[in-house]
């Protein structure tokens, strides 16, 4: 691991140092941003134009992100509040104020997603003979096998624990599924009843699949805690129930490491990742019938106000339901499967190497376009003998990842491979430890980036002799070197060997394993040095257009718009007549089509079914057009506090990415939403019934047939 360059010298944060001119009315909270975003998710789950399981799906993305939310977001607030900070953030509110509001919006949030859940999708999928069976609904027979099942695959694995003065309450584990059981009696050993607790273990599944036989139905669900509720009394024998009741606490997941402060990083992530599922609470789903004192009793326990508790009329764990669209084979109610297509520039089983030299650059798209090329890249640079050296960035891509594999290969061939990995890339610490020393093992150098700066670009680089000179090619991408992610997430990625590009990417290897200064780069930006000011220096370049009286244009797409200094330079280019088109799929923090503020700023939000993941910057018009790829959203932490690349797009490939990645979706109209001057976002509609989804039109225009599975 490698020093951080002096942070005192790399930058200073705008959230600290905004513009004067910048004032908090100008900006949306990013909490309250976020929390629409997740209305946009659980809008989709509403619309009866997405097939039902989808829906289903939707609902518990919602639920899953909820989830996240309050683990990071609303626990960084608490944690606030509880070191006594009262000073407002860049958007005037003070977290006293920020966790009121989000309060309000989440738990109208959640009483919505059960609203649907039970009025809606839940008869709706009965409809088509996918039932899910209450309590209430038992007959004999299925009260029978459900017994039978309990005494079969659950009692064994459960540990029942009564409450008393030897068996306090105990630590609960983040996100699990628990029961509160009311007992009244003497048990065994003479002693009162209280309070018991069970833990359902988190290897059994919290939905099952009934026996048609059982049940009648071909897809017949029973939730785990109807069965653990209906059979709960045969494990206090003696005693009677007066209630059995689930709940579910959602704990503080933020990993605390001063990385500056510890010898080994990687131990004391280690460490950390044992303390994460134990932090401090910070929400309580409970059963809505859960009674008052029960309640009481459990905030004393977790130290949660009555803000912090949210009652559901449903499952707690409402995001398992996310397995039952794979369990249920009835296409009709899904998307339609598809296969994504080699690009036509390349030719099935041809050296990798020469299509490249041949065609370079090679830009795809995913998952329109298959991944595999970025796989054979890999793959043939292992087996090649030609092949001296490779070097690659890992963020999120898993022990399992044909990646690995191949790059293992690479190392017991001889060949020089160095791997970087981001130990700290977030709730995947402990798959990346694991996954480093796998590397380690097969004698690959491994390196965890730069102390205090997290490695989030994605860069492969492949070093390769050909008659007598080295040759270098280079994969860039938007997105992860995940092989199941690049099915379900739009990213664009780069083959070239164009020297400009490889030379630079060989340099910040260099720059990642060693101890070098900030680098002379010739075509790539790099944070946390040069990216987020040469941003700002090509808005203002489109400012100083416009002036002039020519046609300033900037077109810009991501997943988070936060940071400061950028909203100001894209405020000021709205005021000089640039026009702003800003595709922003999660949270916004400027605000859009605001009279004397933004009026020539649009920003809309695309959802779908592939998770929308590509960040492509577009500066000027026609001929004097420059575009760029990056891993990096407009956020402080992208700029400031990452090793980020944005590498230029050859303009020979510059149109399609234009075409593809940004005007197909400012003219979607089916799954849009725009951001207005309310402050809100306002789904499009489509004019005179002409229905256009960017999705579904990249779909079509790559002609991917009819089979992602």
């Amino acid at each position: 691991m490698t020093s951080a360059p002096n942070k005192k010298n790399v930058h200073k944060h705008p959230e600290t140092f905004l513009n004067p001119q910048l004032n908090v009315e100008h900006l949306s909270n990013r909490e309250l941003s976020f929390l629409a975003f997740n209305e946009r998710v659980l809008a989709l789950a509403k619309d009866d134009t997405v097939p039902l399981l989808e829906r289903l799906r939707f609902l518990c993305i919602s639920s899953s992100n909820l989830d996240e939310f309050f683990e990071v977001r609303v626990a960084g607030i608490k944690q606030k509040i509880l070191g006594g900070v009262e000073g407002a953030g860049i958007d005037g509110l003070s977290p006293q104020q920020e966790l009121a509001a989000i309060t309000d919006k989440a738990h109208e949030f959640v009483r919505q997603q059960y609203a649907l859940l039970n009025e809606v999708l839940l008869p709706a999928l009965g409809k088509k003979d996918i039932h899910f069976y209450s309590r209430a609904s038992w007959n004999n027979d299925m009260s029978n096998w459900v017994k039978e099942y309990f005494d079969s695959n659950i009692a064994p694995v459960l540990s029942p624990l009564g409450l008393d003065p030897a068996h306090p309450f105990p630590r609960l584990t983040n996100k699990s599924l628990n029961f509160i059981v009311d007992l009244q009696g003497m048990d065994a050993f003479g002693r009162d009843s209280g309070f018991a607790l069970v833990r359902a273990p988190r290897s059994l599944p919290r939905v099952i699949p009934v026996p048609v036989e059982i049940c009648g139905s071909r897809h017949g669900f029973v939730f785990l805690s109807s069965i653990m509720h209906d059979q709960m009394a045969s494990l206090f024998n003696g005693m009677e129930s007066n209630g059995v009741y689930q709940f579910k606490v959602t704990r503080n997941s933020e990993l605390y490491v001063s990385e500056e402060e510890v010898a080994n990083l990687r131990r004391a992530l280690q460490s950390e990742l044992l303390q994460r599922n134990f932090g401090q609470a910070v929400r309580l789903e409970v059963a809505a019938n859960c009674p008052v004192r029960i309640v009481r009793y459990l905030q004393r326990q977790f130290s949660l106000a009555d803000i912090d508790v949210y009652r559901v009329n449903g499952p707690v764990n409402l995001n398992r339901l996310v397995a039952i669209p794979d369990q249920i084979d009835l296409p009709e109610l899904k998307y339609p499967s598809f296969t994504p297509h080699i690009a036509p520039v390349l030719s099935v089983g041809m050296n990798i190497f020469e299509q490249i030299s041949a065609r370079s650059p090679i830009v795809l798209h995913h998952p329109y376009e298959s991944y595999d090329p970025v796989v054979e890249l890999v793959r043939q640079a292992a087996n090649d003998p030609d092949v001296l050296a490779i070097k690659q960035t890992l963020y999120r891509t898993g022990i399992d990842s044909a990646f690995v594999g191949y790059l293992m290969e690479a190392s017991r061939a001889g060949k020089d491979v160095t791997v970087v990995i981001e130990l700290r890339a977030r709730f995947d610490e402990e798959a990346n430890i694991r996954l480093s020393t796998m590397l380690q093992e097969a004698g690959i150098q491994v390196v965890y980036g730069v102390v205090g700066f997290k490695t989030h670009a994605k860069m492969l680089l492949v070093v390769r002799r050909e008659k007598e000179k080295l040759v270098k090619y280079a994969h860039v991408g938007t997105g992860n070197y995940h092989t199941t992610t690049a099915r379900v997430y739009t990213d664009i990625s780069m083959l070239t060997n164009n020297k400009r590009i490889t030379n630079d990417i060989q340099k910040i290897f260099t720059q990642l394993t060693g101890l070098g200064r900030a680098l002379n780069l010739k075509g790539i930006e790099q944070a946390p040095f040069t990216l987020h000011k040469f941003m700002l220096e090509k808005i203002e370049e489109e400012i100083g257009i416009a002036k002039s009286g020519g046609k300033g244009c900037v077109i810009a797409r991501m997943n988070s718009l936060v940071d400061a200094g950028v909203i100001d330079a894209l405020y000021r280019a709205s005021a000089a007549g640039v026009k702003v088109d800003l595709i922003v799929r999660g949270v916004c923090m400027l605000k859009a089509q605001v009279p004397g503020l933004s009026e020539n700023i649009r920003v809309v939000s695309v959802l779908g079914r592939f998770l929308e993941h590509s960040r492509v910057f577009c500066f000027g018009c026609d001929d004097r057009m420059s575009l760029y790829i990056s891993s990096a959203d407009w956020m402080p932490r992208n700029f400031f506090n990452r090793v980020e690349v944005a590498v230029p797009v050859p303009q020979i490939a510059m149109h399609r990415v234009k075409s593809e990645c940004l005007d197909f979706y400012l003219k979607d109209n089916q799954y849009c939403w725009e951001l207005r001057a309310d402050g809100k976002y306002h789904r499009v509609k489509p004019a005179n019934g002409e229905v256009f989804s960017a999705q579904a039109a990249l779909i079509e225009l790559h002609g991917a047939g009819v089979a992602i599975h």
